[in-house]
């Protein structure tokens, strides 16, 4: 075996998960230094093909992802319903970028299936020059390092409407190993790759099963949730920072942390007005969180906090539910609550004047009828419940950190602190 070391994703074995080599950081190869810097105006050229937009003509047209996430189709365009005389059209193989909020990396290489889709010209495209890969510029696409230095070249007093020009993109300069080392290190993003989308998959899998349980409720007489809550208590609304991180004292929840029958902590923001804030509006491990307000879709959310960080506060769309324990669990209701049937009768109570946003209110939500079976058949429901969805964390978890490696890894073989001769992946 080479200087790599085997590492295992998870401790679930199944069909979907595989062993993969991950190189080690900071190696032998950190002393070789990394690839030429060259810029991009070297290796590709602008090459913008247009077509004009005939009235009764039917064109397929497209858009780009942000952070090099590939291209999207956006439904057929009758030409005379455009008032672009011309489009540019994209060709397989084509870098192509948004000019407009390049900042966010709204960048990538066109995928075969798009060839002969149209965009408008503020969507520039690039011929790659025969020293570039077409898949190892994919991979590029996606490296925050491009990101980055497209941000520093945009101009424009408006953060929105700030763009960067075809010549301010291929002025960037990159390292440029050779084709056979771009093609190794696509093989192995790719590989990677392959292993996230093996772990999506069984998550999704595993995601439908528990739709299933859940909503395979207890049969047994349903009545107002309001007859075993003893209240609900409110949230705060305050002028919140940026992301919270794990160095800060004070964190809000965004509505995003409460999602279907999951709880994610990371999503807060952080606050520093403190004195706003009262003992009911801290979040403590075990509350029975729901969402009030949010889109027809999203609203009326449940989850029970975990893992919550001292310090943490809930916003004025969220609520929690304080529960009578002596008739019903608390995660027994993040279930139920989350099943298709009962997710139904929640979003029957919201309203607003938006499609957008709808709120669902107190007293409507109290009318919404759960069954309450005893303590032990509740017990029994969870358990079958919280089965899977531990197995739903688990995956989840091995993805999350599968991807963290792959974020690493590009950068590492492109300054060399990963060799890629050393390279290998096992299964």
């Amino acid at each position: 075996m080479s200087d790599w070391q085997q590492i295992s994703l998870g401790d679930l074995e199944t069909s979907a998960r595989r062993k993969v080599a991950v190189p080690p950081q900071g190696s032998k190869a950190s002393e070789s230094g990394g690839y030429p810097l060259r810029p991009l105006g070297e290796l590709m050229r602008l090459d913008i093909q247009r077509t004009p937009m005939k009235p009764g003509t039917s064109y397929r047209l497209a858009g780009v992802l942000n952070a090099g996430k590939g291209v999207i189709a956006k439904g057929e365009l009758d030409g005379g319903d455009t008032e672009y005389a011309a489009m540019n059209v994209l060709r397989a193989d084509q870098v192509v970028m948004r000019k407009l909020t390049a900042w966010e990396g709204p960048i990538t290489v066109v995928p075969a299936e798009f060839d002969g889709f149209v965009v408008s010209n503020e969507f520039p495209t690039f011929t790659l020059g025969p020293e570039l890969m077409p898949d190892w510029m994919r991979l590029v696409c996606g490296s925050p390092r491009l990101w980055a230095e497209m941000k520093n070249r945009v101009s424009g007093t408006v953060q929105r409407r700030k763009r960067l020009n075809p010549e301010q993109l291929l002025q960037i300069q990159l390292p440029i190993p050779p084709r056979k080392v771009q093609a190794q290190i696509v093989e192995m993003l790719d590989a990677v790759d392959d292993q996230i989308a093996a772990l999506d998959a069984e998550s999704e899998a595993l995601e439908g099963l528990l739709e299933s349980l859940r909503s395979n409720l207890p049969d047994t007489d349903h009545q107002p949730i309001s007859d075993v809550l003893l209240g609900i208590d409110s949230g705060k609304s305050v002028q919140a920072g940026g992301e919270a991180s794990a160095k800060d004292e004070h964190r809000i929840l965004k509505l995003s942390a409460v999602q279907r029958g999951w709880f994610k902590t990371s999503e807060a923001k952080t606050v520093t007005e403190v004195a706003a804030f009262s003992p009911s509006h801290v979040v403590k491990n075990g509350d029975l969180l729901i969402t009030r307000a949010n889109t027809p879709e999203r609203v009326g959310f449940v989850s029970v906090a975990r893992n919550v960080p001292e310090g943490t506060f809930m916003p004025d769309l969220i609520w929690r539910l304080r529960v009578d324990e002596s008739r019903v669990r608390v995660d027994y209701l993040e279930h139920a609550l989350s099943s298709r049937e009962l997710r139904t009768s929640i979003s029957g109570t919201a309203g607003g004047t938006s499609k957008s946003m709808v709120k669902i209110n107190k007293r409507g939500f109290g009318t919404v009828r759960v069954p309450i079976p005893s303590l032990p058949e509740q017990g029994e429901y969870v358990q079958r419940c919280d089965a899977v969805a531990r197995g739903i964390m688990a995956t989840r978890a091995e993805e999350a950190g599968l991807r963290r490696v792959r974020s690493g890894l590009l950068l590492g073989l492109l300054d060399r602190t990963i060799e890629i001769e050393s390279a290998e992946l096992g299964v």
